[in-house]
C-alpha cells in the first residue's frame, strides 16, 4: 500500500504533525499529514487532495518535493510511506480529521509517540531541513 505524507515546513524549521483521533487505528499517535494514493492518482495529486481534506489548505502539486520514504509492515499488508517536503501552501492549517496539530522541530519529535512508519523519517527529515 502506497501512502503519501507531507512535511509542511515553516520558516522557523518546524514541521506540522497531527494527532490521530480516537476510534482510528493508532489513535493518539502523532503523524505527518497525508493518506492513501487512489487508483489513477499521482502521489503529488494525492498529497494535495489529502492536505485539503485533513488540514483545509491548498497545495499545488508542483510545490512538493520528494524527501524520503519508509517501509513498514501494516498487519497483513506492507506500507510504503513517501514523505514530501512542502514549504508553500495557501490557508492556515487546522485539524479537520485529527485531534490536534503541532509545529515541532525534528529534534522535538518523539519517535515513541509516532506510528512505526513515521518515526524512522525523523532523522532523514532533520537532514532535509
Amino acid at each position: 500500500m502506497i501512502v503519501v505524507a507531507a512535511a509542511l515546513a515553516d520558516a522557523e524549521g518546524r514541521v506540522l504533525l497531527q494527532r490521530r483521533p480516537a476510534g482510528k487505528a493508532m489513535a493518539g499517535l502523532w503523524e505527518f499529514p497525508g493518506g492513501k494514493v487512489e487508483p489513477g492518482e499521482t502521489p503529488e495529486a494525492a498529497l494535495a487532495r489529502e492536505l485539503a481534506e485533513e488540514l483545509d489548505i491548498a497545495v499545488d502539486p508542483a510545490d512538493v518535493a520528494p524527501g524520503c520514504f519508509a517501509s513498514a509492515p501494516l498487519g497483513e499488508r506492507h506500507l510504503i510511506l513517501l514523505l514530501y517536503l512542502c514549504r508553500r501552501w495557501r490557508g492556515t492549517p487546522r485539524p479537520i480529521e485529527a485531534e490536534a496539530i503541532a509545529w515541532l522541530r525534528p529534534e522535538e519529535m518523539d519517535a515513541g509517540a509516532m506510528p512505526p512508519a513515521d518515526a524512522p523519517l525523523i532523522p532523514m527529515l532533520a537532514a532535509l531541513l
